[in-house]
């Protein structure tokens, strides 16, 4: 099979995104992979996948791969590039863009600078939506890695989240913690791990070692998680600029009972075709 594809980024976080709606597309576990293989593939942080929707009240579907063949839930960046992709290819002419997830629905705003703001829809900290395995609910969980004791802030957005606030944001323990975090025995369905260091009230940087793909220049749900984990926690404000390896990113979150707002950039790489 020929098939067609589009390479985008979302701040350096690189997907591969394909139409499903003008021509009926379907891959296997080996093909994502091969895909996803930067050497012998194209290469991506996930495979999104363009779909008509189930439900006629939404405008279109979409699913997310990771480069090793893994679905997840959601995917911030992914999301804004979605929302470019169907316009450009004018499959909508919509600015306000109603879409089905695995999660659930979220709603897209493409505004006149061609940023994007996604509704992420509301996070849960209950450990049984990530889920996380804990005695009961706290503010912060403790969780010992190789030794040590880290607290960490369990968040759902859609996909599993955990924060760890840390006053110095090196490889070290990005590259060490990250991968234990993310595989370890009270996260049964692993997660995404995001290290937060607190500029101000109104500004972070942020490192995220993404479950199944490790570090990325971006993540979305990640940005959104370290946000609303640092507002419960109050060590931030209701907006917040996210600073990431690949640029930035504007989360607000207004408290219980209101959905996150993400907004940021997204880009089209180049436009290509390969045998599967």
């Amino acid at each position: 099979m020929l098939l067609k594809f589009t390479k985008m980024h979302g701040l350096g976080n690189d997907f591969v995104v394909v139409d499903a709606v003008s021509r009926k597309v379907y891959f296997n576990k080996a093909q994502i992979e091969r895909l996803g293989d930067r050497n012998r593939g194209i290469g991506f942080d996930q495979l999104l996948i363009v779909e008509p929707p189930s439900n006629p009240d939404m405008d279109f579907r979409y699913r997310i791969y990771n480069c090793d063949g893994s679905e997840v839930e959601h995917c911030g960046n992914g999301a804004r590039c979605f929302a470019k992709f169907v316009l450009d290819r004018e499959l909508t002419h919509k600015r306000v863009i109603d879409v089905e997830t695995k999660r659930g629905q979220i709603q897209l705003k493409v505004q006149d600078d061609g940023q994007v703001c996604v509704d992420m829809g509301e996070p849960s900290f209950v450990p049984e939506d990530l889920p996380f395995v804990a005695p009961g609910l706290a503010d912060l969980y403790p969780i010992d890695v190789a030794g040590e004791t880290y607290e960490l802030t369990p968040v759902s957005v859609g996909n599993p989240h955990a924060v760890i606030r840390v006053d110095d944001l090196n490889d070290d323990i990005v590259e060490g913690v990250g991968p234990i975090v993310e595989g370890h025995e009270r996260f049964p369905n692993n997660v995404n791990v995001g290290f937060l260091q607190v500029l101000s009230a109104d500004e972070v940087n942020l490192r995220v070692y993404e479950r199944g793909v490790g570090e990325t220049q971006a993540c979305g749900t990640g940005a959104c998680a370290a946000v609303v984990a640092g507002i419960k926690q109050g060590w931030l404000a209701e907006e917040v600029l996210v600073h990431l390896p690949g640029g930035d990113l504007r989360i607000a979150w207004q408290g219980p009972g209101h959905s996150i707002q993400m907004t940021g950039p997204a880009e089209k790489v180049f436009e290509g075709q390969i045998y599967l």
